[in-house]
């Protein structure tokens, strides 16, 4: 059976392509549908069908692109309430892709309208199972992160109604059966995520610890002990999922504006835009656009813009390598923010090269770090999610996950010199910028973060194996 994987790492988001006999379908879109599309053309298929597990809270679909772009029918499970044209299906219900067949598994927990999609081949033989946020490798999907927004349950509720569609719904179902999640590791949507992306249906009734023999209480304790606040983009990403949003190419014409150093300046100055520098961490601490913050597109970009940007409204100027615009802004459209309103054209160098004013960091290394231990006791932030930190770290040391920086301002010094690390130096970067956009002049950026710290002989806790990865 013809069906492809789509993996983009940076967001551990997978789609799904399918394709029989001139006839293509694919599930859970990225924004940018045109690789879809090239697919579809190259193999010489309609493309039929957009597939929909659920309102997806972590990225904007591509649904409508594909629909406007290719006249695809757009397929939802039932309790979904689109606002705009497609088909909401009835448990149970087969469509047709070519010589194969789709069947609609409803599965409500993660979300009400959560739906797993079973594929059977041309000889009708059931060959796997896309399921969405409702079954992953190693976990199963959250059940808090858009209830407020599509429903009015409550989370253990949605827990309890994910333990029966398990239960009836998927682990009846074959062995053999391959099952194709939504997410892999490093996805919000779940606390413990394999690195796998697929596997069978019987080694995850074996391994997934949701699906162990466990009564319906027991399992709704396991589900919601370790969950987090989610990211704040999340419920605006449901609505525009719901709702309807911008075509990319709106979003990619309006972001594409040239910006010379001055006419950047002027906009930065007469709007409220956030200036967004999108290099390397090392690159930046030498030399940035004063008040601009780094979030370096070589890590998980678009999360980071989405954790830590309140609003997807947000207008964006953008600081980027030459050349790396577009992709900058297609990333950012992933998450919803479609309001980039520039670039610098020629980059940072072209700022320089004006001889307007720039700014800098100071970075130290880990064994820097160690000295000062010998005259001092520095203070050290360590920006870590809290499952990171309470594993292990610094003694002494101040946990202030990165995704918390701005409720947690208040509880910094501006007297002290703060020496900030994550775990490798692109979380801890971000940090240092923004804080320094917001008036803190004393830091330090410790190189190579934990893994590097790790190495000296500054006091550690004890090592304690995470129960969540949130």
């Amino acid at each position: 059976m013809k069906v492809q994987q789509i993996y983009t790492g940076c967001l551990a988001h997978a789609a799904y392509y399918l394709e029989s006999n001139g006839e293509a379908a694919v599930f859970d879109p990225l924004r940018e549908v045109q690789p879809y599309l090239d697919k579809a053309e190259k193999d010489g298929a309609k493309m039929k069908y957009v597939f929909e597990t659920h309102f997806h809270a972590d990225f904007v679909s591509g649904h409508l692109d594909l629909q406007k772009k290719a006249g695809s029918e757009i397929v939802f499970g039932p309790n979904a309430k689109p606002g705009y044209e497609a088909t909401v299906a009835e448990d149970g219900q087969v469509f047709k892709v070519g010589d194969y067949q789709v069947k609609v598994i409803h599965t409500p927990g993660h979300t009400m309208e959560s739906t797993t999609y079973l594929l059977i081949d041309e000889n009708g033989k059931e060959h796997g199972i896309i399921t969405g946020d409702t079954l992953f490798i190693g976990d199963v999907g959250r059940p808090d992160l858009a209830q407020h927004v599509v429903s009015d349950l409550t989370e253990e509720k949605l827990a309890r109604t994910l333990y029966k569609s398990l239960r009836e719904k998927i682990m009846p179902l074959s062995d053999d059966l391959i099952v194709y999640p939504n997410h892999g590791a490093g996805s919000a949507c779940g606390k413990m995520m394999s690195k796998e992306t697929t596997d069978t249906l019987g080694n995850q009734k074996k391994v997934n610890y949701a699906l162990q023999e466990m009564s319906e209480d027991e399992f709704v304790e396991k589900l919601l002990t370790g969950l987090t606040q989610p990211p704040v983009y999340f419920p605006q990403n449901v609505l525009m999922n719901i709702k309807g949003y911008d075509s990319l190419d709106e979003v990619m014409e309006r972001g594409t504006q040239e910006l010379d150093p001055e006419s950047f300046e002027v906009a930065a100055n007469e709007t409220e835009a956030l200036m967004l520098d999108t290099r390397d961490a090392e690159v930046f601490a030498k030399g940035f656009i004063p008040n601009s913050v780094n979030i370096g597109l070589d890590g998980n970009f678009a999360q980071w813009v989405g954790e830590l940007v309140p609003s997807v409204k947000q207008e964006i100027l953008l600081i980027t390598d030459p050349g790396k615009e577009e992709e900058a802004i297609t990333r950012l459209s992933r998450v919803g923010y479609d309001n980039t309103i520039g670039f610098l054209k020629g980059g940072f160098d072209a700022w320089k090269a004006s001889g307007k004013e720039i700014d800098q960091l100071e970075r130290i290394s880990a064994k820097e770090l160690e000295a000062l231990y010998q005259h001092e006791e520095p203070m050290v932030i360590d920006v870590r999610k809290k499952s990171e930190y309470d594993s292990e770290h610094l003694v002494g040391a101040k946990n202030v996950p990165l995704n918390q920086l701005n409720e947690m301002l208040s509880e910094l010094p501006k007297d002290k010199k703060l020496n900030i690390h994550c775990a490798g130096g692109y979380r801890s970067m971000i940090a240092a910028s923004m804080l320094k956009q917001r008036g803190w002049d004393n830091l330090a950026d410790v190189r190579g973060g934990f893994k590097e710290i790790a190495e000296t002989d500054v006091e550690k806790t004890d090592y304690v194996c995470p129960t969540t990865l949130l």
